[in-house]
């Protein structure tokens, strides 16, 4: 289990590389990586594995000792909780920058905590040994050792360093479909984060009364009715015009990164505010994507009667086309409506990676058809023959026949009622492809026979005859 794994934490003021290097040892981009101080702020988990080891590397928002910032406050705490389940510390400073008074100030935290430590100077490429380390070793902390997060140089040595006080330990095979992904979106300041502490029973994510607070996807681990679930919370997403600065753009980036490698979506909605064009694109991306989904309307605690009917108005005209989105009204603050959620969710995921059976889908097919055939076209009547599973998560069924590129809309749509209802597929989109029967004579020349070459003669001189 992942709990055994050596515990890696890293740690150091804001932008000296912390999330360049969490990329490097976990090898993916789940960090977000930009030159701007305190664009971390929770916690991030990954794992890593070098040589025979593997282990859980954490990155934390960088400790500002001396900043006024309520945010960057909330991120310190964050880190303060990673040091708390930290195994081994890595102290990352800048060896472009020199020490600075912050690094001063946190070092002398890490050292009353007395955990194994070790102080990395990053930034250390093209700059020899004893120039990178010398402003660190005041530190008291031991040798520095000199790396390059961006170009992996001195990682390896690190890692040899710091693993060599762990056992190796083998990690159990995964289960086959592993956790269930669930990615949380909405507009910022919906209370995503709010949903997820609560979830969790803890302040696992900073939340807090300030649109953008959540920049990074963050991915929590979480179990509910001994199912594993993967929780991803996700930074606002705001019209295009008022995205401003290069940071939410790539925040909107790996929300959307989330949304697709999400098995399930909820959507969260403001029931207090407007609920307007945005919400709806957002929603309208996920369903275009074919992810399962929850609508879930939040702050609904509070509200007045004549509130509560304009909301469930305002969702119903807003989002038509989410008819098989189950729509859910609670309270992240409070809790209440959260075991709804839960429960609609492992409904979903069920329906998305549902197996459907051949004869099954054949056979539904055919009491469709029986019960409403398709339109004629120019005399013609539409032959839908049989019906197969084409995918999973969205589940895709691909229908055989003739002439089914004529198919009208209508129909279409009704065929898909059909599977869903048969299917029992809720919170998820139903995709139908069709494919037309090429007829294998359609290019070929009929050959005549022997005898037939004789009647067509005698049947054209009869003709010139009259």
């Amino acid at each position: 289990m992942i709990e055994k794994l050596p515990t890696l934490v890293l740690v150091g003021r804001p932008n000296v590389g912390k999330s360049t290097l969490f990329n490097y040892l976990t090898g993916t981009r789940d960090a977000l990586v930009a030159d701007l101080p305190g664009l971390t702020r929770d916690r991030q988990y990954g794992t890593g594995k070098f040589e025979q080891h593997h282990f859980v590397v954490v990155d934390t928002g960088g400790l500002m000792p001396e900043s006024q910032d309520p945010l960057a406050e909330l991120a310190e705490d964050q880190a303060r909780m990673a040091l708390d389940e930290a195994d081994h510390i890595l102290f990352v400073v800048d060896s472009q920058a020199g020490l600075t008074p912050s690094d001063s100030l946190i070092a002398r935290e890490l050292r009353k905590r007395g955990k194994p430590l070790t102080l990395l100077a990053n930034k250390a490429e093209g700059r020899e040994k004893a120039s990178a380390q010398a402003d660190f070793f005041q530190l008291g902390l031991g040798d520095p050792l000199p790396i390059s997060a961006e170009k992996g140089q001195g990682v390896a040595a690190v890692l040899r360093k710091v693993l060599a006080d762990f056992a190796p330990v083998e990690l159990p095979e995964e289960d086959e479909e592993g956790p269930i992904r669930v990615a949380i979106i909405g507009r910022p300041n919906v209370g995503k984060s709010t949903l997820i502490n609560r979830l969790l029973g803890e302040d696992r994510v900073l939340a807090a009364n300030v649109p953008g607070t959540t920049r990074d996807a963050i991915s929590v681990a979480f179990e509910y009715d001994g199912q594993a679930y993967q929780l991803i919370d996700t930074a606002g997403v705001r019209r295009r015009a008022r995205v401003w600065e290069g940071v939410e753009k790539l925040s909107i980036v790996k929300t959307l990164q989330a949304i697709e490698r999400a098995h399930v979506v909820i959507a969260i909605i403001d029931a207090q505010g407007d609920i307007g064009e945005q919400d709806a694109r957002l929603l309208g991306l996920v369903a275009q994507r074919g992810r399962a989904m929850i609508l879930a309307v939040n702050k609904w605690d509070g509200l007045s009667a004549a509130d509560r009917e304009r909301a469930k108005y305002q969702v119903e005209l807003k989002m038509p086309f989410l008819d098989y989105a189950p729509t859910l009204y609670i309270s992240a603050l409070h809790g209440s409506g959260l075991r709804e959620v839960m429960e609609a969710v492992q409904v979903a995921h069920a329906a998305t990676m549902r197996e459907l059976p051949t004869a099954e889908v054949t056979r539904v097919l055919e009491e469709a058809v029986q019960a409403h055939q398709p339109p004629a076209v120019l005399g013609r009547r539409i032959k839908l023959r049989y019906a197969h599973q084409g995918g999973k998560n969205p589940p895709r069924i691909v229908v055989h026949g003739n002439q089914t590129d004529k198919l009208p809309e209508a129909y279409k749509r009704y065929l898909a009622n059909r599977f869903r209802a048969a299917f029992k597929l809720v919170g998820v989109p139903l995709l139908l492809s069709f494919k037309t029967s090429d007829n294998p004579y359609k290019d070929k020349k009929n050959q005549l026979s022997g005898r037939q070459i004789k009647k067509r003669r005698r049947l054209m001189a009869r003709v010139k005859g009259r």
